[in-house]
């Protein structure tokens, strides 16, 4: 009997990434959302998977609003989220990818006499999702966190680079959406998600941001769609897993936690000892001559036979 199919969503921030991203899925269809927003359908070959991709543009706060609305319509098993990054470190270079251990979102804070007092926000991504990372693509990606802010940096000896350096030092790449993704998938109920960046140059004035897409960075793109599916092709859908595993615990006969199936049956005899108390008032009853209906008349009729009256009499006399 062949098993259900479950949805991942993977969430794109421009034409390019959606279209690294589409060309690995067959039997395509598209769906709208009533408020408008657009998706493509389709199935993840050699996998368990169908992947729901769409294209958002916009800042973190619309982002995080489109995110929302997505996970609340398909109800995905996981997310994944493919775009692009600025490096921070100078052993990331253009044509590589990041995979975020976590999210930064930076800017946050209180501006005192003191000075500017950082409230830092982050969020961790799926473990799960990470280890399949870290084993499937081993070696041809780096796991590291990055920082999301509503700029784009191109000046590494501007404020806001250092502000990034002192506070978000371990930061590998900047970008500006991933934390709207990563807050939404947080509130959904700890939804499996993970960013993937393709790096398309370093965060200073070398990169020319009005130019279009370099090979290195093109490549770079092709390189995260492509571990979206190396990541998924490597892993199984979570609920039919915990599916199996809770009928195998059911099935198994052995183990400290196996329970059994109904509550302990009474002790023997139980039964016959409510019937003797009863038994014992409906005497005492009718030897105080009180009138005692049905069964228990029946059983002072028996108390009063001529057998019961000897043994009275005999109790009486001792």
């Amino acid at each position: 009997m062949p098993q259900p199919r479950a949805t991942v969503m993977v969430l794109t921030s421009r034409p390019s990434d959606y279209e690294a991203v589409r060309k690995h899925i067959v039997d395509v269809k598209e769906d709208v959302h009533q408020e408008g927003t657009w998706i493509t359908q389709g199935r993840l070959p050699e996998s368990p998977w169908d992947i729901a991709l769409a294209e958002l543009d916009g800042d973190v706060v619309t982002t995080a609003v489109l995110t929302e609305r997505i996970i609340a319509w398909m109800r995905p098993e996981a997310l994944f989220f493919v775009g692009v990054a600025d490096s921070l470190d100078d052993r990331i270079r253009t044509g590589d990818v990041v995979v975020g251990t976590k999210v930064y979102a930076v800017q946050g804070g209180e501006q005192t006499p003191e000075g500017f007092l950082v409230h830092p926000q982050a969020w961790h991504s799926s473990h799960r999702l990470q280890q399949a990372a870290r084993f499937t693509l081993r070696g041809k990606v780096h796991l590291a966190p990055i920082a999301v802010a509503d700029v784009v940096l191109s000046d590494a000896r501007s404020a806001i680079a250092e502000f990034l350096g002192r506070h978000y030092g371990d930061a590998a790449a900047i970008e500006t959406e991933g934390s709207g993704v990563a807050h939404a998938a947080h509130l959904s109920g700890q939804l499996d998600a993970l960013v993937i960046r393709a790096i398309r140059g370093r965060a200073d004035a070398s990169r020319d941001s009005g130019a279009g897409p370099s090979a290195q960075e093109v490549e770079a793109v092709e390189q995260a769609a492509a571990a979206v599916v190396a990541i998924l092709r490597r892993t199984e859908p979570f609920r039919r897993r915990a599916t199996t595993s809770a009928r195998g615990s059911e099935d198994s006969q052995e183990g400290p936690h196996r329970r059994p199936r109904h509550h302990c049956p009474p002790r023997p005899g139980r039964r016959h000892e409510h019937r003797r108390a009863r038994h014992r008032t409906a005497v005492r009853r009718a030897r105080r001559g009180a009138a005692i209906p049905g069964r228990e008349a029946a059983v002072r009729r028996r108390a009063h036979a001529p057998g019961r009256a000897g043994l009275s009499h005999r109790r009486t006399a001792r």
